[in-house]
C-alpha cells in the first residue's frame, strides 16, 4: 500500500469535520463572531508589529523584511477567529465542558509571539517586572519570533481539529430529514 493513499475512514472523517464546520458557519452569528475576533486580533497584531499606526493619521506600512511575519499574523488572526467562534458554538450547543487547552493554547502563544518584545513597551514591562527572567523572555521572543508564530499556528490548527472532533462526536444525522441534530 502506497503511503500517499487516503483510506475510506480518513475521507469519512474529513467529510464529517467539513460538515460540522459548514454547519457552524451556516449561521451568520458565528460568521460575525469569527470576523470580528479576527479583525480585532489583526489590528492588534499589526499595531504590536508596528505596521499599523493611528496617529496622526491611519497609516499601514509593510517593509520587505516583515512580509513573512505579516502573513503568519494574518493566518493566526483568522484561525483565532474560527477557533473562538467554534468554541462559542460548542459552549452554547453542547453539554461538554469547554476545555481551556483548546481555547487558550494557540491563542495565548500567538498573542505573546506577535509582540516584538524589544520593539514595544512589553520588553520594558518584562524586564522591570521579572528582572533577568524578563530579559531572557524578551530576547527569546524577539530572536525566535517567526518560529514561535509557526508554533502558534500549529497549536491553533490542533485546537481547530480538536473542536471539530468534539463537534463531530455531537453531530447525529437524522436519516429521514437529513438534518444534523
Amino acid at each position: 500500500m502506497n503511503g500517499n493513499q487516503i483510506t475510506k475512514g480518513e475521507i469519512k472523517e474529513m467529510n464529517q469535520n467539513l460538515l460540522c464546520f459548514r454547519f457552524v458557519f451556516s449561521k451568520w452569528v458565528y460568521v460575525l463572531i469569527a470576523g470580528s475576533i479576527a479583525s480585532i486580533f489583526w489590528i492588534m497584531f499589526n499595531i504590536f508589529d508596528q505596521l499599523l499606526f493611528f496617529t496622526p493619521i491611519v497609516i499601514f506600512y509593510l517593509p520587505p523584511d516583515a512580509v513573512i511575519g505579516f502573513i503568519l499574523t494574518n493566518i493566526t488572526s483568522i484561525l483565532i477567529g474560527i477557533v473562538v467562534s467554534m468554541n462559542v458554538y460548542l459552549l452554547r450547543h453542547s453539554k461538554f465542558k469547554l476545555s481551556l487547552a483548546s481555547f487558550l493554547s494557540g491563542s495565548s502563544l500567538s498573542v505573546l509571539s506577535s509582540t516584538c518584545a524589544s520593539c514595544t513597551s512589553l520588553g520594558f514591562v518584562l524586564v522591570s517586572t521579572f528582572g533577568a527572567a524578563g530579559i531572557a523572555a524578551s530576547s527569546l521572543m524577539s530572536n525566535y519570533q517567526i518560529p514561535l508564530r509557526i508554533i502558534s499556528v500549529a497549536l491553533l490548527m490542533w485546537a481547530l481539529y480538536s473542536i471539530s472532533g468534539k463537534l463531530t462526536s455531537n453531530c447525529v444525522i437524522n436519516g429521514k430529514s437529513r438534518k444534523i441534530i
